[in-house]
């Protein structure tokens, strides 16, 4: 860092100018720290902050690479350690209050450091950084290099702190867990090892963990095998089973938030639950600290869980979220709380001086507070933070004194220039954005995000305060610039307007206008010259769209607060035409631009380039630069230079820093010119801020008058509103403010009103009449006949508003339609998931059938189709299966050794392979009982099957799984073929039903009775596919038609009603049929009940008055009548018959099928039984492979175990020779040491032999005498506050002990203290032997001190590998009971076994699961017995069946005697028919003729012929006419192209026809022909010209071909003959 520095400092010497940091503001965002007892530090930015607490002065060291990371101090050697936040960060400890680099720390760490630590005592730092490492490392910061380092993938550790009592322990804490970590040294080398803390649950109490790698409370189940741990049932093998658990073990825990060390070196730990818990720190034993409550809980506050918290003696110092520091009284297990000290905000960290005589408090704001114990405690402030960070800074004019600040939430501060100490705050209470100082008075503006600008008074910097507010628009103000000069202030909003405001108080800051700009401006630039009586400003904003920036310049005139109701229109606005605007676009994205002093030049910042653009600008270099933020940070928020250019203020966007530089070195022509310009105006600004400042007194004045008034005002009008109607509600003094543009708008709306008032009431009389006048047309309208009637819409007289209206409905209904078609394809997608998942992938759809008369329901199998890849492992299953069995009986034909059974055995595989291809399956390798199932019932060949008994591998048990899946599917199949057999014969019983019933319909229509027709149909369940398609019955909703669809249906309504008229014809005819006949042209039976025989017309009369002819004619009548009613009793009884047995035959029908589905039902359930029984099967299987699996993955799980524990012993072991080895040779120096010591005791007396013996005994008590070191007393004050006493010496202290020793023997080696007589060469060999003496002993101390510690290394690692021997012992132990339950669960295998009901009775319906007392019989007893008892009841059946065929045959030759004499009656009767029989002449020829087939295939042949010459004749026509039409169709191509291009040529000369008509109409016939004759005569003179100049031209070319050939015939070579 320092040699960064140097660089930086040679680089400006080099240009001329450097800049240095004055004093950094900022405040504390990690923990503050103590240096030494008077001292505090804390990171800021880029800084290091160093307050005196004592004098409130403040140092500054600063990180040159960038942002602070993490800081912390060690107090004895006055250090402090600080990390920077870079890629491979470095950590840096400097000396206090040098600030001179001790050293540079180097790691491995690639991103940041997270936690720093010193220890107490010794020169150990420790570090631990998060991700990727997540690494804790030991340093020896002295030399710069890591002890030990050990890394924790994915624990990010919050807090870290050494034991004071004993540096070799290490406490890391996280929310979720906590660690100790012993730090063990040997010699040189230093070992981490790590101990969690096991933390107790929420409620506080305790969980008894069990072993996870060798449990001992595991169940045994004698049944269902071993129960093994839950890692090896998860399968894990690796490290994660040792510390697997289930979620439904997993429990929460207690999550710490703080901790502290005790002079005990136990640990306490405070909880987010807000539990205190006291951890051992040998042990780690976790005891819980019950809290005592005096009286009554505080219900106001309560500390619930401690943030923050030290030990003191007797308990500790706690805080919360509340805003108090509670004293935690511990004694033994129980605590008691009492107040300590109440803070204004809420602490976040406590911490102790040195000396333990200041408690250091620092709130979550960043403020710190100092509590001094004494007998009168103090309580003071160090350091008020800001509310919020810096979102503004300016100077105040003149910018030599004094600076402002401004933070979010609108809290204004006053900086010294010189010393950066804070003169005054003052709080608005808003949400403030930008601030600026005025250069013309001593005022300031704020602006804040609810559109207003507040002026505040800084006269007086010790108090500043409000005088005027301007509430301007409701968006942001994003930026706030006065011109170098104070007349304006420019306020710019996020809406895009910019506001002139004039700047002097003299004017109460009168709004001027607005001007109207794009959104998201970037910034305001402004320059005045002194010179001129203008203010040019520039505006930059963005173009994203073009990826450029646009420039806004325009003037504003000094002269603008006199005029500007001309400047601005009405509301505000201010004219473009008046301020000059021009708009500007740049090629780059500008982020910043300003303007030239003296040109029009801009000078823009781009951050695509890394440099300054300016247009026709010369190239510049950097002036000066000095590193004050970082981009850890996001870099540098907002800079201000002071008028006179001497002060620069810096504030950080992220980091809350503000810096302020000031010039080390600062010459030359551009000093001078800013020196000359800043005096030039100062001088300018002097009277005009005297005259300004006096205003701002009296408007000072004015806002205090007002708020007076205003109170009495609101008072007067409280007093009045209470002595009104209590029933009315009447807001006084809450007026709503309205912003200065809205006023503007409203007011400019008003004069409009007022001036067009005479107008609006003339058009709204014209509208009035206008609307009357239509409503009139309306009602007329409505009088007219419908063929000369208006529409309503025709009445619309505003058809764009109509128009709206219609668009916007339907844009409405537009979207409306759009969502449900939305929500309809999401339910459409959802279905067909469904669909496809539950129908399509179906083989077999899922249906039912249901019985016609009985409640019985039978359903299928739904079953999926077969993968190829089950397909190929079951064809993999049945060849490995034939091949064994084709093995096994190879076997024994090898091993049998008679012929004749090997034969016998051969014809009976024939047989039964003859009577597996006839589908039967009559002998399988296993009885059902040992099968385990009924699948043989179905006709399943259940031959290959291995034997339950059988089933030792994992192999033979997943073959036995896919054939036991086969089964099943057979067994489904086999049942879903019966029942579409079922369900295709009811279809077919409906169908019959469906056709009887049309008769029985008719009979009842016929009979004319009031009986319904029992009709049945198929449900949903039975055909499911229904369920799929949707019925327009089904549809509740009224269907929308389409006007288009509606009117496509009328017209096919019409066309069809049309085609029925046409085809129907006229209707003459049937109406004849209908008048004569009755609408039938003969009578039939069935019109029989419906016949009436008409009475005669003499039956109106009397009877008296009948004739004798009449008289015989109602005879007749009579006589009909009596015979039709009894034809119509004889045909209703045939009907009524008819009905009864077309009744009886469907209800046989359905009947029988209902019985046949009841069989099917039944079959059902044994299939169900069946696929029950082998599904149990297969999951007994699989249950055997799970346990084998987890068995297998618990054995190598315990391998991976030993293997590791095997590789932690050889670890150990070679720990252990190397201690070993250490031990030995530090030993033998440790011995050498010693011996020379004694050496040198006993050779004294030798050395100083020549002296008298008297002066030797001397010497020699002076040899033995050592000089006293006079301890430093500490104050009886200090220890009863310190609570850790006297620590362990560090290297530091023994050194300085060692350093005091001899310097107390220069004392002793002085000449007065030589006894009388003496020589001084003696006395010097004396002193330098005593010397050499007391060296040697402090060496001595010193081994035996390290020697001591190598031996308790040497025991901890041969305790370490006791243990893990034994562990490794346990791992076999585990291992040999495993196998062994391996072996066990192997043998004893599950087996299924059918027993039939009633064969084993138990006592009590009480099912035992004990089978100790079984047996299992062998099955050829059983078999035996069987056998016998099948024997003798084949017997009696055998005698049975012959009583019952003698029977039998009886019968049978009885029906065969009846049997021939029908089939003679049948003889008789053919013989009779063929009597009678009529011969043809085709009949005659058949019989006659002998060859009559013969004679008929020649006759075909023949016909065969004809017909194939047809054809080929038919066929060469059809070709000859195919050619024809095309040739044909070629022509009329031909001819339609040729009539096109005559059609055009047609066109065109009809068009020249009739301009020549037009010309020769309008020139005149006689010059038309003139001027023809002329041109012809022309061409033919031309013509002839060149026919001659082509005649000359050929004789020219005749001559030139000639010479030519000449001279090529002249070149030839002559070839003369010899």
């Amino acid at each position: 860092m320092a040699q960064g520095r140097e660089r930086d400092e040679v680089h400006n010497v080099a240009l001329g100018a450097s800049l240095s940091v004055r004093w950094v503001q900022g405040f504390p965002k990690q923990n503050v720290h103590f240096v030494n007892d008077s001292t505090i530090c804390y990171p800021s930015g880029n800084f290091v902050i160093f307050i005196n607490i004592e004098t409130k002065k403040r140092t500054v060291l600063q990180c040159m690479n960038g942002i602070v990371g993490v800081v912390a101090t060690n107090i004895p050697y006055e250090v402090v350690a600080f990390s920077d936040r870079r890629l491979r960060p470095l950590i840096y400890i400097y000396n206090f209050p040098g600030l001179t680099r001790r050293t540079k720390l180097k790691g491995n760490v690639l991103l940041d450091y997270t936690l720093l630590s010193f220890s107490y005592c010794g020169t150990y730092l420790a570090s631990y950084s998060s991700l990727p490492e997540f690494e804790l490392a030991l340093w020896n910061w002295e030399s710069g290099v890591i002890l030990c380092r050990k890394s924790q993938p994915g624990v990010d550790v919050s807090q870290m702190t050494f034991n004071p009592m004993n540096w070799r322990q290490l406490c890391l804490s996280s929310p979720s867990a906590v660690t100790v970590w012993a730090i063990e040294r040997s010699n040189q080398e230093h070992y981490l090892k790590a101990k969690s803390v096991k933390l107790p649950l929420e409620d506080g109490s305790f969980f008894n963990e069990t072993d996870v790698i060798f449990p001992q409370s595991l169940p045994k189940d004698p049944i269902y095998g071993p129960v093994l741990p839950v890692s090896a049932i998860a399968g894990l093998v690796g490290e994660e089973a040792e510390t697997f658990r289930p979620k439904d073990d997993l429990y929460s825990l207690l999550h710490p938030t703080m901790h502290c060390w005790t002079p005990t070196s136990d640990l306490y730990i405070g909880c987010e639950e807000g539990h205190l818990l006291m951890v051992n720190g040998e042990t780690l034993k976790v005891t819980v600290i019950n809290k005592i409550e005096d009286g009554p809980p505080r219900v106001e506050r309560n500390l619930i869980s401690p943030v923050t918290m030290v030990y003191q003696k007797g308990g500790v110092l706690a805080s919360g979220i509340d805003g108090f520091v509670y004293s935690l009284l511990i004694k033994d297990t129980n605590y008691k709380v009492e107040d300590f000290l109440e803070v204004e905000r809420p602490v976040e960290h406590l911490m102790f001086s040195p000396s333990y005589r200041m408690l250091l408090i620092q709130t979550d704001k960043g403020s710190i507070f100092i509590y001094t114990f004494g007998e009168e405690p103090t309580f003071e402030k160090v350091l008020e933070a800001c509310d919020g960070k810096f979102q503004a800074t300016d100077f105040i004019t003149p910018g030599n004194e004094f600076c402002m600040t401004l933070t979010q939430s609108g809290e204004v501060c006053v900086w010294g220039i010189e010393d950066g100490a804070c003169v005054s705050r003052v709080y608005l209470n808003i949400q403030a954005t930008v601030l600026a100082c005025s250069p013309s008075s001593l005022s300031a503006a704020v602006g804040t995000e609810d559109g207003r600008v507040y002026f505040l008074d800084v006269r007086d910097v010790e108090s500043p305060h409000e005088v005027h507010k301007a509430f301007l628009s409701e968006s942001p103000v994003q930026h706030l610039l006065y011109d170098q000069r104070g007349m304006y202030v420019l306020v710019g909003t996020s809406e895009g307007h910019i506001f002139v405001i004039n700047a002097k108080p003299s004017s109460l800051f009168e709004i001027l206008g607005f001007i109207e700009m794009g959104k998201g401006i970037l910034q305001i630039s402004t320059v005045s010259p002194l010179e001129t009586d203008i203010v040019e400003v520039m505006v930059l904003s963005p173009l994203p769209e073009t990826r450029r920036s646009r420039l806004e310049i325009f003037s504003l005139p000094k002269i603008l607060p006199e005029v500007s109701a001309n400047f601005a229109d009405e509301r505000g606005r201010l004219r473009d035409e008046f301020i000059h605007k021009f708009v500007y676009e740049t090629e780059h994205t500008l982020s910043s631009a300003v303007l030239n002093l003296y040109s029009n030049r801009i000078y823009g910042f781009c951050n695509q380039v890394p440099y300054i653009c300016s247009y026709l600008l010369p190239e510049k270099e950097t002036f000066t630069r000095c590193r004050s933020h970082s981009h850890q940070g996001r870099g540098i928020q907002s800079v201000r230079i002071s008028m006179d250019g001497q002060s620069i203020l810096v504030n950080g966007r992220d980091d809350n820093t503000l810096v302020n530089l000031r010039w080390r070195r600062f010459g030359g022509i551009l000093a001078n010119d800013i020196l000359e310009y800043s005096q030039q105006l100062t001088t300018y600004l002097k009277t005009i801020m005297d005259e300004e400042n006096d205003y701002l007194s009296i408007a000072r004045r004015e806002s205090l008058d007002l708020e007076s008034e205003s109170e009495h005002a609101v008072t007067e009008n409280m007093q009045l509103s209470t002595d009104s109607s209590q029933e009315e509600l009447v807001k006084v003094g809450n007026i709503e403010e309205i912003p200065w543009i809205q006023q503007k708008s409203q007011e400019a709306i008003k004069n409009e009103v007022k001036l067009f008032s005479n107008k609006r009431k003339e058009i709204k009389r014209g509208i009035k009449a206008l609307a009357k006048t239509v409503l009139d047309m309306m009602e007329e309208n409505e009088a007219v006949d419908d063929i000369a009637k208006l529409e309503q819409q025709e009445f619309g007289l505003d058809l764009e508003e109509l128009e709206r209206l219609r668009n916007e409905n339907e844009q409405e209904v537009e979207k409306i339609r759009k969502d449900v078609e939305m929500q309809n394809l999401a339910k459409r997608y959802l279905a067909e998931i469904i669909k496809e998942e539950c129908w399509n992938s179906m083989a077999v759809k899922g249906r039912a059938l249901k019985c016609f008369h009985i409640p019985y329901v039978v359903e299928n199998f739904p079953m999926k189709e077969r993968t190829d890849e089950e397909l190929k492992e079951l064809k993999r299953v049945l060849q490995q299966k034939k091949i064994e069995t084709e093995c096994l009986k190879l076997r024994k034909e090898i091993v049998e050794v008679q012929s004749a059974i090997t034969l016998v055995k051969k014809h009976h595989e024939e047989e039964d392979e003859e009577e597996e291809e006839d589908g039967t399956v009559k002998d399988t390798s296993l009885p059902n009982y040992m099968l385990g199932s009924l699948s043989t019932d179905f006709r399943v060949h259940a031959s290959l099957l291995s034997s339950q008994l059988e089933l030792h591998s994992r192999e033979e048990k997943i073959n036995q799984i896919i054939l036991l899946k086969d089964i099943i599917y057979k067994v489904k199949t086999a049942f879903n073929s019966e029942f579409d057999a079922a369900y295709k014969q009811k279809e077919i019983e409906i169908a019959r039903v469906k056709e009887k019933n049309v008769r029985i319909k008719e009979i009842i229509l016929d009979l004319q009775l009031e009986e319904s027709v029992w009709q049945p149909e198929f449900e949903d369940c039975e055909k499911p596919e229904r369920t799929l398609v949707v019925e327009s019955s089904e549809i509740s909703a009224q269907r929308h038609i389409k006007p288009w669809q509606k009117a496509k249906t009328d017209l096919l309504v019409t066309r069809e009603m049309e085609r029925l008229l046409l085809t129907r014809g006229p209707d003459s005819r049937r109406r004849a049929l209908m008048d004569m006949m009755g609408g039938v042209l003969e009578v039939k039976k069935e019109d029989i009940l419906r016949m009436v025989i008409p009475q005669p017309p003499f039956m109106v009369k009397p009877d008296a008055l009948w004739s004798e002819e009449e008289r015989k004619l109602f005879k007749e009548y009579e006589k009909k009548v009596k015979e039709l009613n009894e034809e119509r009793d004889k045909y209703r009884k045939s009907l009524e018959t008819e009905m009864k047995k077309l009744q009886n035959s469907i209800q046989e029908g359905t009947q029988n099928f209902d019985e046949h589905l009841k069989r099917l039902f039944e079959r059902r359930v044994k299939a169900e039984m069946v696929v029950n029984q082998e599904e149990l099967k297969i999951n007994n299987l699989i249950f055997s492979l799970l346990l084998d699996e987890e068995i297998s993955s618990r054995e190598t799980f315990l391998n991976n175990y030993l293997a590791r524990k095997q590789e932690e012993r050889n670890q150990t072991t070679e720990a252990i020779r190397k201690s070993r080895e250490d031990l030995d040779t530090y030993k033998e120096h440790y011995d050498n040491l010693l011996a020379e010591d004694k050496v040198l005791d006993r050779s004294f007396k030798k050395e100083f032999s020549e002296i008298p013996s008297h002066q030797v005994d001397i010497l020699y008590k002076l040899f033995k005498r050592r000089p006293r070191i006079h301890k430093h007393k500490i104050h009886a004050e200090t220890t009863s506050l310190v609570p850790f006493g006297e620590r362990p010496g560090s290297g530091k202290l023994n050194k300085d002990a060692f350093a005091q020793l001899m310097k107390a023997m220069d004392d002793l080696d002085s000449t007065n203290n030589m006894p009388e007589g003496l020589d001084t060469s003696v006395w010097e060999h004396f002193c330098m032997t005593r010397r050499a003496k007391v060296e040697n002993e402090q060496k001595v101390k010193q081994k035996a001190a390290g020697l001591i510690e190598m031996v308790a290394f040497l025991r901890r690692r041969t305790e370490d590998d006791e243990k893990v021997q034994h562990e490794i012992e346990k791992v076999f132990h585990e291992l040999i009971l495993l196998q062994e339950e391996k072996v066990k669960f192997q043998l004893n295998l599950t087996i299924q076994i059918l027993l039939k009901q009633g064969q084993v009775e138990l006592e009590n319906f009480q099912l035992m699961l004990d089978y100790s007392d079984a047996i299992l019989i062998n099955k050829i007893i059983i078999e035996d017995l069987n056998s016998v008892i099948r024997t003798q009841g084949q017997k009696k059946v055998a005698s049975m069946m012959e009583s019952k065929e003698v029977h039998k045959g009886i019968f049978q030759i009885e029906w065969e005697h009846k049997k021939m004499e029908m089939e003679m009656e049948d003889l008789n009767q053919k013989a009779w028919d063929i009597q009678m029989l009529f011969f043809s002449r085709d009949r005659q020829k058949y019989l006659n003729e002998p060859n009559y087939e013969t004679l008929i295939a020649i006759q075909i042949g023949i016909m065969e012929q004809t017909i194939a010459v047809l054809d080929k004749t038919h066929k060469k026509n059809v070709e000859n006419c195919k050619k024809l039409l095309k040739k044909l169709r070629r022509y009329s191509n031909q001819k339609d192209i040729a009539n096109y291009t005559l059609s055009c040529n047609l066109r065109e000369e009809l068009v020249a026809v009739s301009e020549r008509k037009d010309i020769c109409n309008a020139m005149g016939s006689k010059l038309t022909c003139e001027k023809i004759a002329k041109e012809r005569y022309e061409n033919m003179m031309r013509q002839q010209k060149l026919t001659k100049i082509s005649k000359q031209q050929a004789d020219q070319i005749s001559i030139l071909q000639a010479e030519v050939e000449r001279l090529r015939m002249k070149t030839f070579p002559a070839l003369v003959q010899m």
